[in-house]
């Protein structure tokens, strides 16, 4: 499985250029591998994270702006959705993948699943 991060390269937004850092230097942190989509250079990239944000996700304006995270095509969320699972410790759910041995997202699992 293969995260995407969808950035763009040249933003002329600090708040995009920073929320693109948190989101690369958290995943970064994490050990996670991720691929970063650069929309600003890629047309193709571009299109193919505006076709794949869900109706429901996508602003006003219908354009989704950077970063948009997909786990290989599906959908995780965007930066507000990423920070909000990061301040829940639910950050390996929210990119849809397991996690790792020994973390508190691990013993979290467990405790949920012995509550069943």
């Amino acid at each position: 499985m293969v995260i995407k991060v969808f950035l763009a390269s040249s933003s002329g937004s600090t708040a995009i250029k920073k929320k693109q850092q948190d989101v690369v230097g958290f995943l970064e942190a994490l050990k996670v591998e991720y691929s970063q989509m650069d929309i600003a250079c890629n047309e193709d990239n571009r299109m193919w994270m505006r076709e794949n944000v869900p109706e429901e996700k996508k602003p006003s304006n219908g354009i989704p702006l950077p970063p948009q995270i997909f786990n290989e095509d599906g959908y995780c969320g965007d930066y507000e959705t990423f920070f909000d699972a990061k301040e829940d410790n639910q950050v390996y759910a929210f990119l849809g993948l397991p996690p790792p041995p020994g973390s508190k997202d691990e013993a979290e699992d467990e405790e949920a699943k012995e509550e069943e």
